[in-house]
């Protein structure tokens, strides 16, 4: 599967997926546009199509992997398309009661497993470094990354392979650095839990 970015990028315009305003995003920061993951991955041909992407950019690097692990909520779909396309299992990082991810089935990931961990929207990689830190906790290989949109532009370094369906630079700032022109629009809070 061959898609450009351009080719994503109409995807997610689509699917009504990529939105301009003034939004607060997870990690806090601020941004004018904003990729609505859970408008694309509601449509099933998106998700195939989309972490086809992903595993195809995976292969292409030479990453061989055994276990593809996402964050909950939405990684879990990720983490089960991707793996299906590779061949490996899927495990699933929750969030504890302390905000550290665990396995609520450890024997998902072995001692000594390669490892890919998949994540929708990379910013500042919160929620990839508490999987890359399960990864680790459990003996296993961290072999590569892959999200389906990296608004980093590439940026971004855990160490090794980092592959997405979708590599742009997007501009978010700090809350005290939000320029006035978009501070002047009314701030939305887009997400099942009102922080994204």
């Amino acid at each position: 599967m061959s898609l450009t970015d351009d080719d994503v990028l109409a995807l997610f315009s689509d699917a009504g997926a990529l939105r301009h305003g003034h939004f607060v995003l997870t990690s806090g920061r601020h941004a004018d546009t904003y990729f609505e993951k859970f408008d694309v991955l509601r449509h099933p041909q998106h998700v195939e199509t989309l972490c086809s992407l992903i595993a195809q950019k995976v292969r292409d690097a030479g990453v061989v992997v055994d276990v593809v692990l996402g964050p909950t909520t939405l990684g879990i779909v990720m983490a089960y398309e991707v793996a299906k396309q590779l061949g490996a299992t899927a495990a699933f990082g929750e969030k504890g009661p302390n905000g550290e991810r665990f396995l609520r089935r450890p024997d998902h990931v072995g001692a000594g497993d390669r490892v890919l961990v998949v994540d929708d929207v990379l910013t500042t990689g919160g929620s990839i470094r508490e999987c890359t830190q399960l990864v680790d906790s459990l003996e296993a290989r961290l072999v590569g990354v892959g999200v389906l949109v990296d608004r980093t532009g590439g940026t971004a370094d855990f160490g090794v392979p980092l592959v997405s369906a979708l590599s742009l630079d997007v501009q978010s700032w700090a809350p005290d650095d939000v320029p006035d022109s978009l501070a002047a629009i009314p701030i939305s809070r887009p997400g099942s839990t009102g922080k994204k």
